[in-house]
């Protein structure tokens, strides 16, 4: 029997590693849901919070400022979906 051949080239989903330089580490504050330019900055175009491989931060500060975005949500200062604009 012979082995069905599949032309179909593996795409592999290449992932841009960024350093680890969390600012708030640096700076030893903590992020802020009334700093809404500051968590504006991890988000993306539609309005979805970036993990940390994309913005760098450690463990401990990704989990705070996803609350700190989810506490400006609920209070209107952050939309939850993308603006039309």
């Amino acid at each position: 029997m012979a082995k069905k051949k599949d032309n179909k080239k593996r795409r592999r989903q290449i992932e841009i590693v960024v350093p680890r330089n969390c600012p708030f580490c640096k700076s030893k504050t903590m992020p802020d849901y009334k700093e809404v330019d500051v968590l504006a900055r991890y988000m993306n175009d539609r309005a979805k919070v970036l993990g940390k491989s994309r913005t760098g931060i450690c463990a401990k500060h990704q989990r705070r400022i996803s609350l700190a975005i989810k506490r400006a949500r609920h209070l209107s200062l952050l939309p939850y979906t993308p603006s039309l604009d």
